[in-house]
């Protein structure tokens, strides 16, 4: 009796579990981090679990995903999620709220875009994919980083190189935020883009982001004036290792007198800055280009247009910025693109790949079918022949025998084999591994995966 359900139904599958900038405030992010250190013990703890195979962990201070390879999905998740919360003193149901799941393929896909830089709040952004690559340089060695978990994170870093090199995403501006650091950056004389001093007022999204990008261009001190202190707190606890000072809007005028550059980003109404405010101020150094410059972000303006009549003052608004971002956007769109591209073909050649794996114990199975069924045989044969013959002729009936069944199987095994290039190939591969199991009735009474969870499940009980 063989079991009728192959393997590709009932095969193990890759899930990832994550909480990321974009689903997950930071207080949990940090709760649930989990320290370089400690992946080893973790994946150690996430294998010991019933429906675990493999895991891995990759904690950023944007994400804390867990990647694992699940004999059942349901409970996989399930027990990965109630690990989360003991780990970290998280209830399950405030995880679930957060948390995003993704599997087989998509998983693939998620972590190819990570990888290449897709999924970070500045595109293309470098720092993701040597992260990506530590978790490979842990993960060597620690047994539950197993063959399929190993293989996609590997898969991974080739998809983030292929990525950056292929569609130089990494290069440019984007948003109309990052665009006004830009713009300020290209009007600053080059030798002082690390000691102009910066000034952001608002502190909404918008204002956060000129932060980030100003943070991501190496800034590392900059006064930020905002009508309450919280927003520029949580910005604060956000970016760490950067020197943000905040001040009150009735200190607005003394901070700009202080500054060489001034972002604007506010929902005013009314302008912050016309020409008499800003026309006492002390004048700016030429280290510095000799004028102040205002890059004003918001709609409606914050900024007069009557402050350009001034000599010692510069005004650029969001019209301004559109030449930056305009040569940006739809760079940045065809890189996304482009990127995708790669990262589609890359995520077949990998499912190629783990497919490819499947029809192993098939091999194995039939080798070992074959090789029972000549050892007999040769035995039988052997005994008929008697005790007296020549060490030379018993080694030609082996030889006979073994050559009768290589040539035999060569055909049956070049069908199971698959290097994955194409996936007509690979389907064919499949269906090829059913046939040849149905023919020599090679599936075993109960199914790999029910063998796998009863071991696991028996040896927690202990």
């Amino acid at each position: 009796m063989y079991h009728h359900i192959g393997y590709t139904k009932e095969r193990s599958s890759i899930v990832v579990i994550g909480l990321s900038i974009h689903t997950t405030p930071v207080e949990m992010r940090e709760k649930l981090a989990i320290p370089e250190a400690e992946w080893p013990t973790a994946i150690g703890d996430l294998c010991g679990l019933n429906h675990i195979e493999e895991a891995a962990v990759l904690s950023t201070c944007n994400r804390m995903e867990i990647y694992v390879v699940a004999l059942s999905q349901h409970r996989g998740v399930k027990e990965v999620t109630e690990w989360m919360s003991k780990k970290s003193g998280i209830p399950t149901s405030e995880i679930c709220k957060h948390r995003f799941l993704l599997y087989n393929n998509d998983a693939t896909q998620h972590l190819f875009e990570v990888s290449a830089g897709l999924d970070s709040l500045v595109l293309g952004e470098g720092q993701i994919l040597a992260q990506v690559k530590q978790v490979v340089k842990v993960g060597q060695g620690v047994v539950g980083f197993g063959r399929n978990i190993s293989g996609l994170f590997k898969h991974a870093i080739t998809v983030g190189k292929r990525v950056r090199t292929e569609t130089n995403i990494a290069a440019g501006a984007v948003s109309v935020s990052s665009a006004a650091v830009e713009l300020a950056l290209m009007k600053l004389p080059e030798s002082s883009h690390a000691t102009a001093r910066m000034l952001v007022i608002g502190a909404g999204k918008m204002g956060k982001l000129v932060i980030k990008h100003l943070v991501a261009k190496g800034c590392t001190t900059m006064v930020v004036v905002n009508r309450t202190e919280e927003r520029v707190a949580a910005i604060r606890e956000e970016i760490k290792d950067v020197e943000i000072i905040y001040k009150p809007l009735s200190e607005m005028i003394n901070c700009t007198a202080e500054a060489d550059v001034v972002f604007t980003s506010t929902a005013s109404e009314n302008p912050l800055f016309l020409k008499e405010h800003v026309i006492d101020l002390p004048s700016v150094d030429h280290s510095v280009g000799g004028k102040r410059l205002f890059v004003d972000i918001s709609v409606p303006r914050n900024v007069g247009t009557c402050v350009n009549e001034l000599e010692t003052s510069r005004v650029y608004n969001v019209d301004d910025l559109k030449e930056v971002v305009a040569a940006n956007k739809e760079d940045r769109l065809r890189k996304a693109m482009e990127a995708h591209d790669i990262i589609t073909e890359e995520s077949k050649q990998f499912e190629a790949w783990r497919d490819s794996l499947e029809t192993v114990p098939t091999i194995k199975k039939l080798r070992a079918y074959a090789e029972t069924l000549r050892a007999a045989e040769l035995e039988k044969c052997l005994s008929k022949m008697g005790d007296d013959i020549s060490k030379k002729t018993r080694r030609a009936v082996d030889d006979l025998s073994r050559g009768i069944i290589n040539k035999l199987l060569h055909g049956p095994m070049q069908h199971l084999r698959c290097d994955g290039s194409d996936s007509r190939t690979l389907s064919e591969t499949l269906e090829n591994m059913h046939a040849l199991n149905r023919m020599f009735s090679l599936e075993t009474e109960i199914s790999v995966l029910e063998q796998k969870i009863r071991a696991k499940v028996e040896q927690n009980q202990k």
